[in-house]
């Protein structure tokens, strides 16, 4: 009995400084995350980030306003023409609530369109968390944030392609 009386005042000892450290850790923690999420705006009122996407490159900045897009000087109805690349571009305001909300330009290189419209959707989902940092979790919930890392996969040598293989004969 000695025994677990022994035990019992050294696990509440243990536990009563884990408490207290934990709740200094945790508020800290805390306090970490408050100060890293903060508006990040250019000198024009702007937030700008970089999205990527295959072997497309964009840059984009957005603004308060009315739902404007412009790609490469371009209207963005008229650069991502197929309403599939419409509506991965208005994705990111749909899952916020932020539709007509800001005006986008945006800069894009590389690849083909469908590469492209992802690098325009994941920079614009980084602007929008750069300008309004609570649409973090909410984007970061919906995969937007997250580049996707697929790339094309390099042709060997011996076939034709990555994985095709040429016809084989037994005989």
């Amino acid at each position: 009995m000695e025994n677990k009386i022994g035990l019992d005042n050294l696990k509440s000892a243990v536990t009563d400084t884990k408490v207290a450290d934990v709740a200094k850790g945790a508020v800290a923690v805390q306090q970490i995350e408050a100060e890293k999420r903060e508006q990040k705006l250019d000198e024009k009122g702007r937030a700008y980030a970089t999205g990527k996407r295959k072997s497309s490159i964009a840059r984009v900045w957005i603004k308060p306003g009315s739902g404007k897009m412009l790609v490469n000087t371009r209207e963005g109805n008229k650069y991502f023409a197929r309403p599939v690349f419409q509506m991965l571009l208005q994705q990111p305001f749909d899952i916020t609530d932020r539709k007509n909300q800001y005006d986008i330009v945006c800069t894009v290189k590389g690849g083909g369109l469908s590469g492209q419209a992802g690098a325009v959707r994941h920079g614009i989902s980084k602007a929008l968390v750069a300008f309004e940092p609570d649409l973090h979790r909410s984007l970061k919930q919906g995969g937007f944030l997250t580049r996707d890392a697929r790339e094309v996969e390099r042709k060997k040598y011996g076939q034709p392609k990555a994985r095709k293989r040429f016809q084989f004969s037994k005989r």
